[in-house]
């Protein structure tokens, strides 16, 4: 196999005409010079120099491994150049995939902070809701997933309803983040617009506004346990639709506190919600991309940005 220190020895005996040279300007021994051409000679498989009285010559086969090692040896300094760079963070590219909630509150701040602390990194992103979003991260098609869960109330009768388990993260890097807390919403004027706390019982003839199908499913899951299957007469992913249609009077819902904070809750109450329901907001990756250098600056991001 042809080595790229071989050829740079090559290059090195026809430039100068001579084994001792050539060690001179490498900073080498004659003797391990001349050791690395026969190794050269022998990848190759066909004499590479002559010897014309002092001077050494390429052979027509030399001469062709010569004019090909430039084009080689240029290639290989500058990755080895562009290597560099994304080890230092002076370049780089990382995918991140969001949910919504967390695009509008965790992402600006980390990506803001990543910039400013090297420019010189790339970062796209995309919108998925898991577990789509971890689908995304399995299948090579992003570098950083923020995800969720929800905690044990009400997961084990949403499995069971759904017949699927939790997606499994055993096999991936999991950045923890928060933990986020559900909260009612309720218009002005509901009869418990002024409750510090409500048990999710107590809304169980209500119009329900839903989200996310996750969400969702977590919803139905909960009042299920609470002993009522939730009358879903809206759905949507987006959080000021929710907000809009429980101001106008058309039913209550939930919404997990970080939605809320990029969204001013005007014309409705927020309440507490009896049993309290959260969420783990994390940030997934490849183990063997947690090693990545662009990578491991974006989880340290995100992290820094939660706990803000």
């Amino acid at each position: 196999m042809i080595e790229a220190r071989h050829l740079r020895v090559l290059r090195a005996v026809a430039a100068t005409g001579s084994f001792s040279a050539a060690a001179r300007v490498l900073g080498r021994t004659q003797p391990a010079v001349s050791q690395q051409m026969k190794v050269l000679e022998a990848s190759a498989g066909t004499p590479l120099l002559i010897r014309t009285g002092r001077e050494m010559r390429l052979t027509q086969a030399g001469e062709a491994l010569v004019r090909h090692a430039a084009g080689i040896l240029a290639g290989l300094t500058a990755a080895e150049e562009e290597i560099a760079a994304i080890v230092g963070l002076r370049a780089g590219r990382v995918r991140l995939v969001s949910f919504p909630s967390g695009s509008s509150t965790l992402v600006p701040t980390a990506l803001a902070a990543l910039r400013a602390a090297h420019p010189g990194t790339r970062v796209t992103l995309v919108e998925a809701e898991p577990p789509r979003s971890v689908e995304l991260l399995r299948e090579g098609d992003c570098d950083v997933a923020l995800a969720f869960r929800y905690g044990a109330a009400g997961e084990a009768r949403e499995e069971r309803r759904n017949e699927v388990r939790e997606e499994e993260w055993d096999d991936l890097t999991v950045r923890p983040l928060l933990t986020d807390r559900l909260v009612g919403l309720v218009p002005e004027a509901h009869r418990l617009a002024a409750a510090g706390s409500v048990a999710i019982g107590e809304l169980a003839e209500e119009s329900w506004i839903a989200g996310c199908p996750r969400c969702r499913g977590q919803l139905v899951a909960v009042c299920e346990e609470a002993g009522f299957t939730p009358r879903i007469d809206y759905a949507t992913d987006d959080s000021p639709a929710v907000i809009g249609l429980v101001r106008a009077g058309l039913g209550v819902a939930v919404l997990p506190e970080l939605a809320m904070e990029s969204v001013p809750p005007q014309g409705v109450r927020t309440v507490a919600l009896e049993p309290p329901v959260r969420r783990e907001i994390v940030a997934l990756t490849l183990p063997d991309l947690a090693q990545v250098p662009a990578v491991a600056a974006m989880l340290d991001q995100l992290t820094l940005a939660a706990t803000r």
